[in-house]
């Protein structure tokens, strides 16, 4: 007996993760029969390459989820808020990579490494992945939690710009190609006044030569929707929900991968050859931390890279059940869309035999 090959919807398949989920799905072990790619009406007819054939980009119509199992949804909030209830509602399992359902109670939120089990239970017909700065420190913290078990987390990412996507990217190179060959950055203002309005950026201030404390909306009492998604995500995911986080989230001159400084702390004491151990023996970890050595996670060695990579693995100074570590994940990968094709994957092993 063989099984069935489900067949897949890639919705958003012209945006920026789209194009790297169609890498993943022609490198990965072929699961899926039929794949159809969907996108905007601007971007229909426009022709795609996956699994090595050209293929039709489609409109995002009702009928175009007709025959479709499983649905990996890679578009804005107020996209995915509109249709992936339409395409459950026609029995297609979504993948959704927005934040529209990531804190809906009857929608799972998954990360395979750590809570594979969770996407088999969906009262939605709906799967939801995790934030992708959640998503750069979730795996390396949920190994370290199965033995530790995590009580506390401060966190500060160094978020790449793509993170804001396109315009994210288009803003940074940008603005480099304006400070190139000056001597700004060595006077109070002068990168700002250099670069003039930021309006049109999606940074609240200059990234290049910089950095810009501030991600996502704002979420009252000075935190933002990006800080308060690492904390609600981080307790979904682990199943801790009076887990203590605490994150500032800051956007970088680097184009892609995220890195993110972590103190942990554990209900247990820690012993730092243990947590090398858990960490290099840990699904979807690389550990690489010998800093006297140079050997340590940047973001420049890390992106293109599926696993998230971790280093300066060192015991709290002050405290025996403290860890401080570096890690460092690319967002456009396991932040993205490595994350919801991993779940996709483990959907498509529940089809029958036939």
């Amino acid at each position: 007996m063989t099984a069935r090959r489900p067949s897949l919807a890639v919705v958003g398949a012209t945006g920026a993760i789209g194009g790297v989920m169609l890498q993943i799905l022609s490198q990965h072990a072929d699961v899926w029969g039929e794949v159809k790619l969907i996108a905007s009406p601007r971007s229909a007819g426009r022709k795609l390459v996956v699994r090595g054939e050209e293929s039709e980009v489609l409109e995002l119509t009702e009928d175009a989820f007709d025959d479709v199992d499983v649905a990996l949804f890679l578009v804005p909030d107020a996209v995915s808020a509109q249709w992936a209830p339409i395409a459950a509602a026609k029995g297609t399992v979504v993948i959704d990579d927005s934040a529209a359902f990531r804190l809906d109670p009857d929608v799972p939120l998954v990360v395979p490494e750590i809570n594979p089990h969770a996407a088999r239970i969906r009262p939605r017909g709906i799967v939801a992945s995790p934030n992708c700065t959640t998503l750069s420190l979730i795996v390396a913290v949920g190994a370290l939690h199965a033995e530790f078990g995590v009580r506390e987390l401060v966190v500060s990412s160094y978020q790449a710009v793509s993170g804001a996507g396109r315009d994210g990217v288009a803003a940074l190179r940008e603005q480099l190609s304006m400070v190139a060959g000056t001597e700004l950055g060595t006077q109070p203002g002068d990168v700002r006044r250099a670069l003039g309005d930021t309006d049109g950026s999606p940074f609240a201030a200059p990234v290049a030569l910089n950095v810009v404390p501030w991600a996502g909306t704002e979420a009252g009492e000075g935190w933002s929707s990006e800080e308060l998604a690492i904390r609600e995500e981080c307790r979904k995911v682990l199943d801790l929900p009076s887990l203590r986080v605490a994150a500032t989230c800051v956007y970088v001159p680097v184009v892609a991968t995220h890195s993110m400084s972590v103190h942990a702390r554990f209900e247990n004491e820690i012993a730092v050859d243990r947590a090398h151990e858990i960490l290099a023996t840990a699904p979807g970890v690389v550990l690489y931390d010998s800093p006297g050595a140079g050997d340590f996670p940047t973001p420049s060695d890390v992106v293109g890279t599926d696993p998230t990579w971790v280093g300066r693995v060192r015991r709290s100074l002050d405290d025996p059940r403290g860890l401080e570590l570096f890690v460092c994940g690319d967002n456009l990968r396991k932040g993205a869309a490595l994350n919801v094709a991993q779940i996709a994957e483990s959907v498509a092993a529940e089809f029958p035999r036939v």
